[in-house]
């Protein structure tokens, strides 16, 4: 646990960020904890007193408590001005880190001076300089000099704290560099290899059977599909007069699965506290001859985390497309059983041996009817749905609820989305096995590139959007 302290414009929050960012590490920023009516009174520019700050400053002691007995590393960043304050979070607690943020008067006030809609007004600094006490030699701090570009702060950090760039991102996690989003009590990871989503949680509280940064991804857990999702019979395929043969990546069912970018490295377009944007390239390779530029963006806002991916064809023949992305949802139930889903939607795809549409049936009076939420119970699904119910914006939503029915999450089906895969997760090895619902939006279904059904053909130049999110609703 490493708890960077400063005062307001010192950069704690943007120095912490980088260093999660970097360890692949949660990370929390103390400022969550304030009740409103604190809020509000620092905006309206008066000082906190120590009585005022006492329950904030055991709520963020109760959630390092709870990470550390998690045995989940984190980073947070807060003020902690006072000894008596870094005593209650750091007291008692070796795991904990102290790193402190020092500046001089003058920089810390330009730095707040140029700050734009932040509660902490600029005229509350000299009260923070009233209040703040530096670390003593008995507390172990880090200290580190804030006159100098953020990057070149968590650098300095790092290799203080005997952990270097490199390690921290690359040898240290088995999916590459860690980028967290931020916005209110919402947090989440995506990561370098193949721009998965690895993590999202609401208030502590997991929405997705993810995976953690040093374990590898599993089960399609959080990937992106591209250019094809769900399978291509033996891989071959025509298009455009010539026959194909893609790699037989799921062997033992004779099919190529789930695309060619999930274990290819993306690289960073774009980084704000609350977005991501990744890219990478696909070039023409045996048995996909197209040349296409990727992009992933993940953005949390009010309502959710969305996602969006945009593809371009930049060859100059057409190219047969489809995408999708491979999320497991949870409520907090141990299995899927108890969860109750609504997938609103009148056909589902009828399967065989080899997981290849057969057919499409419609769902009313058979098991796999959930237009009504109902629980899962024992129900082994890894369905196709289509006939997709939208309302005036054109907008499907699947639900999976607790039992209770008191929260949950929506997957909201935006754009290019026509069909969505459920699944269970019974063929899963091991602790795995239905523990998540994977609710996977997809453009097209198994085997479109040898059907052509919702395939969509990318001329030269021409692009393609998909769009999704997921919306928790409730009282987590």
């Amino acid at each position: 646990m490493v708890l960077v302290t400063g005062v307001a414009g010192s950069g704690k929050s943007t120095v912490a960020l980088l260093l999660a960012d970097r360890l692949g590490w949660a990370y929390q920023d103390a400022d969550e904890f304030h009740t409103p009516a604190n809020r509000a009174r620092m905006a309206a520019g008066e000082a906190l007193s120590d009585e005022d700050r006492r329950p904030w400053l055991a709520a963020v002691a109760a959630w390092i408590d709870r990470r550390i007995a998690a045995r989940k590393p984190a980073v947070v960043a807060c003020s902690a001005l006072k000894r008596a304050h870094r005593d209650q979070l750091a007291g008692g607690r070796p795991e904990v880190r102290l790193v402190h943020l020092h500046g001089s008067r003058q920089l810390i006030r330009s730095r707040l001076l140029s700050r734009h809609g932040h509660f902490f007004p600029a005229q509350l600094l000299d009260s923070q300089f009233a209040d703040l006490q530096e670390p003593e030699p008995d507390e172990h701090a880090y200290v580190v000099e804030v006159d100098q570009p953020p990057d070149a702060v968590a650098a300095a950090v790092l290799a203080l704290l005997g952990t270097s760039t490199s390690t921290s991102t690359s040898t240290s996690t088995a999916s590459g560099e860690q980028w967290q989003l931020r916005h209110g009590a919402q947090a989440a990871v995506v990561v370098e290899l193949g721009g998965a989503l690895r993590h999202y949680e609401v208030g502590g509280r997991p929405l997705l059977d993810g995976f953690a940064a040093h374990e590898p991804i599993t089960g399609g857990r959080g990937q992106l599909l591209v250019p094809w999702p769900n399978r291509v019979a033996g891989g071959r395929y025509g298009f455009g007069g010539d026959n194909q043969q893609l790699p037989l990546t799921e062997p033992e069912k004779g099919n190529a699965i789930h695309g060619l970018l999930r274990w290819v490295p993306w690289r960073l377009l774009g980084r704000g506290e609350d977005t991501v944007t990744l890219g990478t390239t696909l070039f023409p390779q045996p048995g996909y001859p197209y040349h296409l530029e990727v992009s992933a963006e993940y953005r949390l806002g009010p309502e959710g985390l969305e996602t969006t991916v945009t593809t371009v064809n930049v060859g100059g023949t057409a190219a047969p497309y489809g995408v999708g992305q491979h999320p497991y949802l949870t409520v907090g139930t141990d299995l899927v059983d108890t969860a109750l889903l609504t997938v609103p939607a009148r056909y589902r795809l009828s399967t065989d041996e080899h997981g290849l549409p057969t057919g499409e049936e419609p769902v009313e009076g058979t098991a796999y009817d959930f237009r009504t939420a109902r629980p899962i119970g024992e129900q082994r699904l890894d369905t196709a749905y289509t006939g997709l119910d939208r309302d005036p914006d054109g907008h499907c939503v699947v639900r999976l609820s607790h039992p209770s029915g008191r929260h949950g999450t929506d997957v909201r089906l935006i754009e290019g989305v026509r069909y969505v895969q459920v699944y269970t997760g019974d063929t899963l090895p091991g602790a795995g096995r239905r523990r998540g619902v994977a609710i996977e939006p997809m453009s097209c279904p198994a085997d479109a590139f040898r059907s052509g059904t919702a395939l969509t053909v990318l001329e030269p130049g021409d692009t393609h959007v998909f769009r999704w999110a997921l919306a928790p609703w409730g009282s987590w």
